[in-house]
């Protein structure tokens, strides 16, 4: 009897201090990225990344209204799925990435195509230490996504996307990434004090994740 082959295969994997074990997996025409068991990006192997339209790589873009060639923050990187899905979309002029792991960083440039993309700047530390100090250099996006803090308690997550509201530009918008059970609702409503619409949005049905959706940042005078 013949053996049936494999359709899954661990193309690299190692160890580090701030993410534990980190493993890159093609499965089929998909190369995944797995931190401690969980996916956290995907690369189409085959070119085709219509299949990622269902995830929520996609819907945060297809959510908002992005201008010719936006400026962007991501607050985590993983792959940088997300990265390969703007710059065919939009062609940003400028690409912020905000990752406390070098190791990911690497990873993601080694196995995930991450040079490909358009200028990019990365900031390895500490997402709130890096938000502030964009804060302090006046700096602002046209996008900001974050998603470092998808999982964590409430208390940890409302005060980093609160930091992230002075760097959206005026047109622009913050989208987070929310595990539905972590507090969803409760940072929609924190998140009103600084912008003049946000929403929350269903990724799919029977999704564990949420994506909240904010734009229109109300200035401090």
């Amino acid at each position: 009897m013949a053996r049936r082959r494999r359709r899954s295969r661990t193309v690299f994997e190692t160890r580090s201090r701030a993410s534990g074990r980190i493993r890159v997996v093609d499965y089929r025409v998909e190369r995944r990225l797995l931190v401690s068991g969980e996916i956290l990006s995907v690369y189409p192997l085959d070119g085709d990344w219509s299949r990622v339209r269902r995830e929520y790589w996609w819907r945060a873009l297809a959510a908002i209204e992005l201008p010719p060639r936006p400026t962007a923050l991501f607050v985590g990187l993983g792959g940088g799925t997300q990265i390969h899905l703007l710059e065919r979309l939009a062609r940003p002029r400028l690409i912020t990435v905000i990752e406390r792991d070098p190791v990911i960083v690497r990873v993601a440039r080694d196995w995930f195509a991450l040079d490909a993309t358009g200028p990019m700047e990365i900031l390895c530390a500490d997402a709130a230490v890096a938000v502030r100090a964009l804060a302090r250099a006046g700096r602002r996006f046209d996008f900001v996504m974050e998603d470092a803090a998808y999982g964590d308690e409430p208390e940890r997550a409302a005060p980093l996307a609160l930091g992230l509201a002075p760097l959206v530009s005026s047109h622009g918008s913050l989208v987070v990434n929310r595990h539905r059970r972590a507090g969803a609702r409760g940072l929609v409503r924190v998140l009103r004090s600084r912008f003049g619409d946000v929403r929350l949005r269903q990724v799919s049905r029977g999704a564990e994740n949420v994506l909240i959706c904010a734009r229109d940042p109300l200035r401090r005078t």
